[in-house]
């Protein structure tokens, strides 16, 4: 055995504690398998023969002791040569197996981050930039950021560029094997080797670019000068962002040119939502949607309504009809709120004159097509009434041209994520809403060719033929239709004065389809009991909502919309599981 002297490299990132910084150890070392064992100078000289597990012959001791003095000079150097050669190949294998941070100079700059370091350990007080605000003033300057690996592009050994998302916005990181820098080819090798989508912090310094970039949404640069990896994304993903980004214009132009790109279903979507929603267009359609309910907030608060919140635990049916979700509550049948129409009419019977609610709404209807949820955000709204129900047409007037205007003028950047994905023709509007009676309605179909069941409600084919009829004629994509037959309305809804087939309600459309259902409801209890009867629906179960009329209710009218259609309609996206975050249809109660 040799005993060798030499210098181990510190593996501790913490050189004042580490036993290993500054000294020497002493360690012996056993010859490789396939290193030749050389005899020592002596070996040659000695009178004494090995040790051997057997005593020898004169024959074999006498054989043995001509061997090795009959050793060249030559052969020893031979034999030398391959020892060292044996040593630089242990040392090489050794060096390769020993820690990152053992053999490069600047591993304290790049790695995976343990968790135990992001459990809430401690505030750095570190400021952070998002990458949306980097800009051509932020050049020259150091940021610190965080994103997901949305590309990985090596170029070389020595260089790399790294695309990090962030929400709606996306920058580009070079980094540069370079000494001043404090980037090594192991730290670019390491960012090369992260997975799409993992989740990274980078530092490092903006600097413009000599082109204009095209694949990243922010015109500058982050010169990396560390990098760490805070949550690794698995290898292989269920779905690729690229393909679930792709307009349809990509297919058309790639089906012309003999390509095949992957198209990602909507049921794969929905099935991976988490990795679907991340895509520019989702990105933006939750925060159309988002703006779309605080406009609805913000501009009901302007006009005094109060904001309410109702049970949707209750022990009848709120719409009538049987498409409730059922359910024992404490041991009682219960069913959850179709609507919260009776809560919000008891809350004006309770000196409330206006409010409205932001709220789930549960439908069990067996319905699969492209507008029908089974649980939607209800924008929910009821008010007095002084005189005419045209007052609840008026306040939906305001309310809409605003949200719409918002829209336009605030949301250009997120409208245009959109229209690149799913392309559309903005929403057509009056300043003054158009108002058609239900006949008129009606009557523009007969003409138009489209016959209607006398008294009866309009399918889906004919309000979208009935909308394109009312654009042609008077440029918008927005309408009022109202006096809707009192057969196709709730148990709730007001007749006519002139003429009790009819009634005071509206229906609301969006590029031909209905969003919003309204009406002045009755607020005397006599009718209002006489229409429940007569609309199937036991009264016992609905007691304490019309004995609170009996206590003195003023007029009213209200109305109800879908936030996920009104969203869908404006952007003309052509299925509401689009703007459902997490759809609930009669096929789906996950994720």
């Amino acid at each position: 055995m040799l005993i060798g002297v030499e210098l181990r490299a510190c593996v501790c990132r913490d050189k004042d504690t580490c036993v290993y910084a500054s000294t020497r150890s002493i360690r012996r070392r056993r010859p490789s398998r396939t290193e030749p064992r050389l005899l020592p100078p002596s070996a040659t000289m000695s009178s004494e023969p090995p040790p051997t597990a057997a005593s020898a012959s004169p024959a074999d001791e006498l054989a043995t002791d001509l061997s090795a003095a009959t050793l060249s000079k030559k052969q020893l150097k031979k034999d030398a040569r391959k020892a060292e050669k044996a040593e630089k190949a242990a040392q090489r294998q050794q060096q390769q197996q020993q820690p990152a941070d053992a053999e490069d100079p600047f591993a304290a700059n790049y790695g995976d981050v343990p968790v135990e370091e992001i459990q809430s350990k401690a505030i750095s007080g570190r400021s952070w930039t998002k990458i949306g605000d980097l800009d051509a003033a932020a050049a020259g300057r150091s940021v610190l950021i965080r994103g997901a690996t949305q590309a990985i592009r090596p170029v070389s050994k020595k260089m790399a560029f790294v695309v990090l998302r962030q929400s709606m916005s996306t920058v580009q990181c070079v980094l540069v094997a370079s000494a001043d820098a404090g980037v090594s080819t192991q730290m670019v090798r390491f960012a090369t080797a992260l997975s799409k989508e993992s989740i990274v912090d980078v530092e490092g310094v903006v600097s413009l670019p000599k082109e204009p970039l095209k694949a990243t949404t922010q015109q500058v640069e982050i010169q990396v000068r560390k990098i760490y990896c805070i949550n690794r994304a698995i290898p292989t993903l269920p779905i690729n962002l690229e393909d679930a980004a792709r307009s349809e214009a990509e297919f058309e132009k790639a089906e012309q040119a003999g390509e095949k790109l992957v198209r990602v279903g909507q049921d794969t979507r929905l099935n991976y939502r988490a990795i679907d929603l991340r895509t520019p267009a989702n990105q933006a359609i939750f925060r159309i949607q988002c703006q779309v309910e605080n406009k609805f907030r913000e501009f009901l608060l302007s006009k005094d309504f109060v904001g309410i919140h109702t049970p949707k635990l209750i022990s009848g049916s709120s719409e009538g009809g049987a498409a409730v979700f059922k359910l024992l509550y404490n041991g009682q049948p219960a069913c959850l709120a179709q609507s919260p129409q009776l809560y919000k009419q008891m809350a004006i019977c309770g000196g409330y004159e206006r409010v409205f609610e932001v709220g789930p709404v549960f439908r069990a209807e067996n319905s699969n097509t492209h507008r029908h949820l089974c649980e939607f955000v209800g924008l929910d709204a009821e008010m007095e009434i002084k005189e005419h129900y045209f007052e609840v047409c008026d306040i939906i007037d305001g309310l809409f041209v605003s949200i719409f205007k918002h829209l336009t003028e605030n949301c250009k950047k997120e409208l245009e994520t959109i229209n690149r994905q799913y392309p559309f023709e903005p929403l057509q509007y009056l300043e003054k809403t158009l108002k058609l009676t239900y006949e008129e309605g009606i009557q523009m179909l007969k003409e138009a060719g489209t016959e209607i069941e006398p008294m009866g409600d309009l399918n889906t084919e004919a309000e979208k033929k009935l909308g394109r009829l009312v654009k042609e004629k008077y440029g918008t994509d927005f309408f009022i239709l109202y006096r809707y037959p009192l057969a196709v309305r709730p148990f709730y809804t007001m007749p006519c004065y002139d003429n009790p087939a009819y009634t005071n309600s509206f229906d609301v459309f969006i590029r031909g389809e209905e969003i919003i259902s309204g009406a002045q409801r009755i607020h005397t209890p006599e009718l209002l009991a006489k229409r429940a009867t007569e609309c199937g629906i036991d009264v016992s179960t609905i007691s304490a909502y019309i004995e609170s009329f009996s206590y003195g209710a003023p007029p009213h009218g209200g109305f109800g919309v879908g936030l996920e259609r009104v969203v869908m309609l404006f952007c003309a996206l052509n299925n509401i599981r689009k703007t459902s975050m997490f759809p609930r249809d009669p096929q789906r109660l996950v994720p």
